[in-house]
């Protein structure tokens, strides 16, 4: 299961690169998108992830869920869907002002 789970994050890292680096901004969009899924999933995978434990350690309990991982993933979705509103924000607005939907604002036909 671990090979599967770092097979994934790989995949969504190295396509979130890729639509990165492309010219124009949709692709930079969900490529920023698709690497916050991933840095996501690689703190979920980081925090052991324990199912029917309770979060708190306490006395009578036999184990504990790491709560940390858990509020640094909900944190991490909460600034990555306010950065992808900015980025689309910022992106309208850059093809208003410039005309085309190029990241280095040069028309390459």
């Amino acid at each position: 299961m671990e090979a599967l789970i770092s097979l994934l994050i790989g995949v969504l890292t190295a396509g979130g690169v890729y639509l990165c680096l492309r010219s124009h901004t949709f692709p930079v969009v969900l490529g920023l998108t698709l690497l916050s899924y991933a840095v996501n999933l690689f703190l979920f995978m980081m925090g052991r992830l324990v199912i029917g434990q309770p979060p708190i350690i306490s006395a009578d309990a036999s184990g504990y869920a790491d709560p940390i991982p858990q509020a640094l993933v909900l944190t991490a979705i909460v600034i990555s869907f306010a950065m992808t509103a900015f980025i689309i924000v910022l992106a309208l607005k850059a093809r208003t002002e410039m005309g085309n939907d190029h990241v280095d604002g040069k028309d390459v036909s």
